[in-house]
């Protein structure tokens, strides 16, 4: 792969960065402020999926490095890059798990448009990376799905 070529998916992988970072923040703030009949349940899902939200951020970051690159590292930079609404109020009980689907929804998109250009680019590293994301973020949205039917 080209310089040009790692400089392109080092993008698509900063944006991913960027939105990641913001979804963890969400997840966290609806961690911390969920209410309702469902809160222990909801309290305890949020926080399993900061925690995974915390690992996959490790994993594009390096991601990024292996290219060569520099990953964001700033909140102010995040903010700047990321496309995922941030949450700034936590809906009662089930009605938050929503925006947790919604956000999972949008990461979905973005690692689909990663994959994608990392193909196009013959970055079969970042393609494994991808695939593994698409794969675990499919099963996340079909559980919030079914957990809101």
């Amino acid at each position: 792969m080209t310089t040009k070529n790692s400089n392109k998916v080092s993008s698509q992988l900063n944006q991913v960065l960027a939105d990641l970072q913001v979804v963890y923040q969400n997840l966290r703030t609806m961690h911390w402020l969920v209410q309702g009949p469902q809160f222990h349940q909801l309290h305890k899902l949020y926080e399993e999926m900061y925690n995974q939200t915390a690992e996959t951020i490790d994993e594009v970051a390096e991601r990024v490095l292996m290219l060569g690159q520099v990953p964001l590292h700033t909140y102010a930079d995040y903010l700047k890059v990321a496309k995922v609404e941030v949450v700034t109020q936590v809906p009662k009980g089930l009605e938050s798990l929503k925006t947790a689907l919604e956000n999972q929804q949008y990461l979905l998109n973005g690692y689909r448009e990663l994959i994608s250009l990392a193909s196009e680019n013959s970055d079969e590293g970042t393609v494994a990376l991808a695939s593994e994301l698409i794969a675990s973020t499919e099963k996340r949205i079909w559980m919030l799905g079914a957990t809101l039917s």
